[in-house]
Formats: structure tokens, sequence, C-alpha cells
């Protein structure tokens, strides 16, 4: 059977980043559970990926499963259009009070980049309800990563990133130097003038500030300190703007704070989250806004004009809803402190492989980067072998894996990363 599947997704499947067909066969799961993924061969991979970093409770969840199939009892789908249901307005409410404080009001979009796109027309149309039309710029940092929609790859690293192929038709925003590196890194005067000075010389443009605070993902697993979040939210006051966290990589506890604001303090005017907000069983994302936003768009140009067909999705937000209760029964910030510890200790023999630039981990995050490309079929032969997936771009090997990942088998990830790394350096 899987010969004829996959001679099949040869010829007409087209998966994420890759040619068409595949330069790489993609490997073919039969089944997941726990912390494992099941190969169509038999064989068991410790999953250190939580599939793109969502699958924070693990596979088949007996919690979560239990919501899918009594929510599917009831409705799996109705528009969100001048109709409601409970298990939006419950997720609405549990979102609040998980979030930074401000974040008031709930508009759910059906995946990350969405959210970016519904941020991004939120800070836009915040302008627009104003009558200020020219503030339509906006401002972020080199070395991020927002979504692959066209709004989201316009804040997109357009060097550095994955979109420089489109850079001349997306929109042109303003991109201050890459914030130093080091979680623990003390405020850097050159880095902050810089900034400064790039929102000074384009004041009467900027809509808003956007980053991923604390940690830029997909465009390079780069760790940056919390006071560098607080100044740009002290550069948005002094210009009157806005500041959006796309907190979509970062939200629900996965840097050690229950999201990467909170490592600063700070409550940004609009927020993005997805990712684990449903555990990662259905697509979903939110953006959430203040008063300010809120009400500056009703007031003067009365709707927001966004309404994605699948928004809010009763499956997805009654699953969601139960995943963030599991979140909050178990001790999940000292289970992010455990991960981060074993982490910690299981890539520390990597730090003395010749080839390797830099060894770092935060919260449930653990990074190898190398000084050159990593070698993607060796290093996929290297993890497979150590019995784990891994999905390394760029110089990066690096793990986000479940919070229910036990001990030992982060300790395996550990030794799998060490071991891809090395053999990417021969």
């Amino acid at each position: 059977m899987w010969d004829e599947l996959l001679d099949i997704d040869r010829r007409h499947v087209w998966h994420p980043y890759a040619s068409m067909p595949a330069a790489e066969a993609p490997l073919p799961v039969a089944s997941a559970s726990g912390v494992r993924i099941t190969l169509a061969d038999g064989r068991e991979l410790i999953d250190g990926m939580a599939s793109w970093w969502c699958a924070i409770h693990g596979y088949r969840h007996a919690t979560l499963d239990a919501a899918v199939t009594d929510q599917l009892a009831r409705m799996a789908h109705v528009m969100f259009g001048g109709l409601t249901h409970e298990p939006a307005i419950r997720l609405a409410e549990q979102l609040v009070a998980l979030t930074p404080r401000g974040l008031d009001y709930v508009f759910f979009a059906d995946s990350g980049s969405v959210s970016v796109e519904v941020a991004i027309k939120m800070a836009l149309q915040y302008w627009r309800a104003q009558g200020r039309p020219r503030r339509h710029r906006l401002l972020t940092v080199r070395g991020g990563y927002h979504g692959d929609t066209f709004a989201a790859m316009s804040v997109t690293d357009p060097v550095g990133g994955m979109h420089a192929l489109f850079a001349d038709v997306l929109p042109k925003q303003l991109f201050a130097p890459r914030p130093p590196a080091g979680f623990d890194a003390p405020p850097d005067p050159e880095w902050q003038d810089a900034v400064t000075a790039l929102a000074e010389q384009h004041a009467g443009q900027m809509a808003a500030i956007v980053l991923e605070p604390v940690v830029q993902g997909a465009g390079g697993m780069h760790f940056y300190a919390p006071s560098c979040v607080r100044f740009l939210r002290e550069l948005a006051d002094a210009h009157g703007i806005l500041l959006i966290a796309d907190e979509i990589a970062t939200g629900f506890g996965r840097t050690g704070a229950l999201f990467a604001c909170d490592h600063a303090d700070v409550s940004p005017d609009i927020m993005c989250v997805g990712k684990a907000l449903t555990g990662g069983y259905m697509t979903l994302a939110a953006t959430l806004c203040n008063a300010a936003v809120a009400e500056t768009i009703t007031t003067h140009t009365g709707a927001l004009m966004h309404g994605p067909t699948f928004m809010a999705n009763p499956l997805a937000c009654a699953v969601a809803g139960a995943s963030l209760q599991l979140l909050e029964e178990m001790d999940w910030s000292a289970n992010i402190i455990r991960i981060q510890n074993l982490l910690s200790a299981a890539l520390a023999p990597a730090r003395d492989l010749k080839g390797v630039r830099d060894v770092r981990v935060l919260g449930a995050i653990g990074v190898i980067q190398l000084e050159r490309d990593v070698d993607i079929p060796a290093a996929a032969r290297a993890a497979i072998d150590a019995g784990v997936w891994l999905r390394p771009f760029r110089d990066l090997i690096y793990t986000m894996p479940p919070y229910i990942t036990s001990d030992a088998d982060i300790e395996t990830i550990g030794a799998a990363m060490t071991a891809t790394a090395a053999a990417s350096c021969r």
C-alpha cells in the first residue's frame, strides 16, 4: 500500500518549502501517540519538533481527543458572522485571562500567518480611522519571521529570510538591526541608537512596531534580551504608535514564561497567538488587542474588515480550550525548567565538536548552531538512527519538544542532536 501512496505523493503532493517533486522523499507516518511518531515500516521516532512546535501535550491525549469528539456530537462548524457559540466564547475568556494585561478583545483566525495579517490590518485601520493614512509603514528588526502570506512576508527579514524572492513586490517596511544575541545580554546603546534613529527618520509614516519577543524562531532561533522588548515598547510609546507582539511560536510557556512578553513585563497593543493554542490538534490562531485599538476602529470606521470562513471553528475552539486548561492544570513553569535543565546538560557535549559555533537553550528550546549549513541528508540519517525526528534548517539543529517529554526522552533528543551535528560537521 505505502509504495503506491508514496508514488502518488511524489507525483501530486507539494510539500512545504520543497520542490515538486521533493528532492528527498518524505517519511510515511502510520500513527502517533504520546511523544512518538510511528512510521509505516514500524520504526518509532521521538518527536523532537512537537509538529512544528504546536503539539505541546503530545499525540492522542485523552482529554483533547474527548474535547474534539464531544464537540463533534454538537456541530463541527458554523459561520461566525452573525452567530456565536460556547467554545469560542469560553476560549476568548481564557485568552483574555492568560495574556498580558489590557488585551481584552479577541479576533479568531485560522492560521498564524492570517493572525499576523489581521494584526497589521488592525494597525493600518487604526490610523485610517483617525484620518492619518500616511502612517502605513511597519518598523521591525532584522532576523524576524512572521509567516508566509504577503503582509507577513513584508516584515520578515528581506535579506536573510525565506522571502527574498518576493522583495520587489512586497510593501517596503522599516528594518532596524537585529537585537544583540543573548537572553542575559546587557542593554546595547549602539543598537538602541540605531533603532531610535530609524524611528525618528520615519516618525510620520510609522503605524506600528512588529516583533517576535525574546526569541526569533524561523529567522534563526535567535535569543535576545527582554530589555530590548522593553526598549521597543518605550520607543512605540514615544512615537505614539502601536506595538505588535508575534507570540505564535513563543506563546503558552515555550520560553519559560507563559508569554515571551512576560519576561519583559510588557503588554503589547496587539498580540498574535497560534501553534500551541490547540495543542497541535487543529489549525487556529487569534489576534488580541487592547481597548484603544478596538474602540478607535469601531468608533471611526465601524467594522474591522476581515472575516475568515473558518473563523472560530467550534472543533478548534473546543480543543484549544481543553489544551489551555491542561496547561493551567500542569505545573507548566516547573516542567519547562525541567526541560531546560535537561537540554542544557544533554547538549553540553556538542560544544566540543569541531564546526559548532554555538549551543544555546532557553525554556523548552534547544539549539546547536553550526559554522556552515547543515548537511540535511546526513543529519536526517543520524537523527533517525538515534530514534528521533528532527527538522534542521540552514545552520541550525534544534528541538522544541512536547512538554510531556520524559527525562529519558529529552536525554535521547540531546544525544541525537549532538550525533546529528557531528554527522553534519564531517
